[in-house]
């Protein structure tokens, strides 16, 4: 072998190793479409749970604060607008914005008895009164 062809020989040989072939780019691109694939449904339901979490959260802080205003007042709040209230002898136990679920819809409040009461949020659906209305 002659010293160009030798040259020549190894410049085709560098530029073939250099790159990757259409064919080893499709392989990587079906392999990472596959792991996608399977990835992808694991986290799907992920957010509407969280959504559920942190509402079930924000009731129990409501809870927390209807029966801190009990305490101070001596009854329950007729409404939760109640608790977002200052007085000079005590401060709003609830911001305002604070006062929907996960999905933006207010929470509901009602007394069902002198010492019960119900705070509900619709859920996912955002209708009152169904089957996934999340309730304290």
């Amino acid at each position: 072998m002659t010293m160009d062809s030798r040259k020549k020989f190894e410049r085709t040989m560098c530029r073939a190793s250099a790159g990757f072939t259409l064919v080893e780019l499709l392989l990587v691109i079906v392999i990472l479409g596959v792991l996608a694939a399977m990835v992808v449904p694991q986290f799907a339901g992920q957010g509407e749970s969280a959504r559920i979490s942190t509402t079930r959260s924000s009731i129990s802080g409501i809870a927390t604060a209807v029966n801190t205003y009990e305490i101070q007042v001596g009854r329950f709040p007729e409404s939760l607008d109640d608790l977002t209230v200052e007085t000079d002898t005590r401060a709003a136990l609830l911001d305002k914005n604070n006062l929907a679920d996960a999905w933006g819809n207010p929470f509901s409040y009602k007394k069902t008895s002198k010492f019960k009461y119900e705070i509900r949020s619709a859920g996912p659906d955002g209708q009152m009164g169904t089957d996934d209305d999340i309730t304290n």
